[in-house]
């Protein structure tokens, strides 16, 4: 078979001091990365699901069960995975949804695609945009409430996008399960009641206000039934019309109009920026380990890299003898894994950003990838923890660019479907921080993704890569990830999670725990959660015993633990008992289920 690689956090209650872009460790102490996405609200057990035909799993059953009435009736998983997200956006705001952005690896059999949905920043957007008047960084909620943080949303001309390519229902059909469910209205989740518990900021705009919380400005219980009349007039116009209904007429101009009225921090967000937003096909990243092939997002995602790095380091260690024990993970592993991931974070933060502004080293991702490099920066793993990598030099590195520490902290959802014809995606999509910039317009939340630009432009060691420029898109730690074997070039998995800029590590603990550690992709998803982003080695919370502890500090790892609320959603296709069966499984950490026949 023959690959054709097409063009195709909530952050609890502590106030951040500074964000994105501090230019050297002090400003990056400034804000606190050890806080998680969105606030954990419970562990559940799972045992994951099988089914022989096609799958889908996702973050909230009731997208999932939209996603499965797709494919139930003949559907592609493009056309599962836009009724997927319609769904998500209603019932989990939190995380998703139209307002925001997205990228997606997809599959069809013979040729992988990598859709770009990522927002962008206005044309009246400048490289101060996130600076105060001495040019500091704004503190980081002075930064996301209001227009100011808003970016043109791309995930429905993406889906529009992959639609017109892979699609094979009609695309108004694939929002009638969001439209029914708007309108007759669905039971508050404990996760969303709990993030509404947690919010501080969505009652400063009146009409989130008046949705998500009572009379008595109390967010609604688990099990109240919430109607959203205004998202089902809305997704009714783009079911009819296509996504023009949305970025342009009425609702684009909703849209600026809510940028522009915040009182205090408004945005610049103008109709033609809707208007001229195109979703992008690029080159997927797709680089060979041991018997797979491992596929992810090219930038602005800087997820596909740093997986592909985090992997060639460690596969010049023997990482791969060192699975758990009883669900105890090996303090050696442990060693090994974040000593891999404070190298990758180390060239992540010095040279990803959009390749349409910035050239990558040698102008592609191969440099960063070559096997010769990565083998260097694994020898620079010892017995001891190095505690913060420095970037390295990749081959064709021309340009000196600045250090950007922008924290990144997404509220996120995933998704991965395989369909009845053997299709398979992966997409990870967000409104960056939990209910995105806090505006909600038309029954949907405006995403806060500029946010994840750096906030300074530039630093002694010249411009920071990912600087705010007109049109550009943020850096991203979104991983969809396709797995291959290497020989017979089959599916193997789809693999994604939410998590901000810790994303990566969680999709990384996964691809351990199954390709090489051979769990089975529950076991591997319920792993504990740890890593490190060049800083400290960062530990779930209480999944972690006094001895591993013990023997990581011995070996100089400064250790930081905390609640992990991963989000990984995933499908493999395995035999069981002779027979090729989809394996899915979904997160603990969530509310995530997988639906299949």
């Amino acid at each position: 078979m023959r690959f054709l690689w097409t063009a195709v956090f909530v952050i609890g209650n502590a106030a951040l001091a500074g964000y994105a872009g501090a230019q050297d460790a002090q400003h990056a102490a400034h804000y606190d990365v050890a806080k998680a996405p969105e606030i954990a609200s419970g562990y559940t057990s799972k045992n994951g699901w099988t089914a022989q035909k096609y799958m889908v799993v996702a973050a909230n059953p009731l997208a999932a069960e939209a996603g499965y009435r797709m494919l139930k009736q003949g559907g592609s998983a493009i056309d599962a995975a836009v009724a997927t997200q319609m769904v998500l956006g209603l019932v989990e705001p939190q995380s998703s949804g139209i307002g925001g952005g997205a990228f997606m690896l997809h599959f069809d059999g013979k040729a992988v695609q990598a859709f770009d949905g990522r927002e962008t920043a206005p044309a009246a957007a400048t490289e101060k945009l996130f600076q105060d008047a001495n040019g500091k960084p704004l503190p980081f909620y002075d930064a996301v409430i209001g227009g100011r943080s808003v970016g043109v949303p791309g995930v429905l001309r993406m889906l529009e996008l992959a639609h017109r390519q892979h699609g094979t229902l009609p695309w108004k059909s694939l929002f009638v399960p969001a439209i029914q469910l708007a309108e007759k209205g669905f039971a508050v989740s404990p996760r969303l009641f709990t993030l509404l518990q947690d919010e501080r900021f969505l009652k400063k705009d009146p009409v989130a206000l008046a949705y998500f919380y009572n009379s008595q400005g109390q967010p609604w219980p688990v099990g109240h039934i919430l109607k959203n009349p205004e998202l089902a007039r809305t997704l009714r116009a783009i079911a009819e019309q296509g996504t023009q209904a949305f970025y342009a007429g009425r609702i684009a101009q909703d849209m600026v109009d809510k940028v522009h009225a915040h009182a205090s921090n408004p945005g610049t967000l103008a109709l033609k920026d809707l208007a001229d937003y195109q979703a992008k096909a690029r080159e997927a990243v797709c680089a060979d380990f041991e018997k797979w092939t491992v596929c992810g997002m090219p930038p602005p995602s800087s997820g596909g890299i740093a997986i592909a790095q985090m992997l060639g380091i460690l596969e010049n260690t023997g990482i791969r003898s060192l699975p758990p024990t009883n669900g105890e993970l090996n303090p050696e592993a442990v060693h090994l894994f974040t000593e891999a991931g404070r190298l990758a974070y180390a060239d992540r933060e010095r040279y990803i950003a959009d390749t349409d502004f910035v050239p990558l080293p040698g102008n592609s991702f191969m440099p960063l990838l070559d096997k010769t490099y990565l083998a260097g920066r694994a020898a620079l793993i010892s017995d001891k923890s190095m505690g913060s990598a420095k970037p390295g030099t990749p081959p064709g590195m021309q340009v000196a660019w600045g250090a950007d520490h922008s924290p990144e902290l997404p509220s996120t959802s995933h998704m991965s479907i395989v369909d009845g014809r053997g299709q398979a995606l992966s997409m990870t999509t967000s409104v960056e921080d939990a209910f995105g910039s806090r505006q909600m317009v038309d029954g949907f939340l405006l995403n806060n993704q500029l946010t994840d630009f750096s906030a300074l432009d530039k630093d002694a060691n010249g411009p920071i890569a990912n600087r705010v420029q007109p049109g550009k898109r943020p850096r991203s730690a979104m991983s969809p990830t396709l797995v291959f074997d290497r020989q017979s070039k089959q599916f193997v998995m789809a693999i994604g999670s939410p998590g901000g800029s810790v994303i990566i590590n969680y999709v990384m603990k996964v691809l351990i725990g199954n390709l090489d550690w051979g769990l089975d992709l529950q076991q591997a998803i319920n792993l504990p959660n740890f890593g490190s982003r060049n800083g400290a080695t960062e530990l779930e919370r209480g999944r972690f015993s006094d001895a591993t502890l013990d023997a990581l500090k011995a070996k100089g790892h400064n250790i930081r633990i905390f609640d992990q609320t991963s989000g990984l959603h995933g499908i493999t296709r395995t035999v069981v008992n002779g027979k090729s069966v989809l394996f899915g499984a979904a997160d603990p950490r969530r509310e995530g289920v997988a639906r299949g026949d």
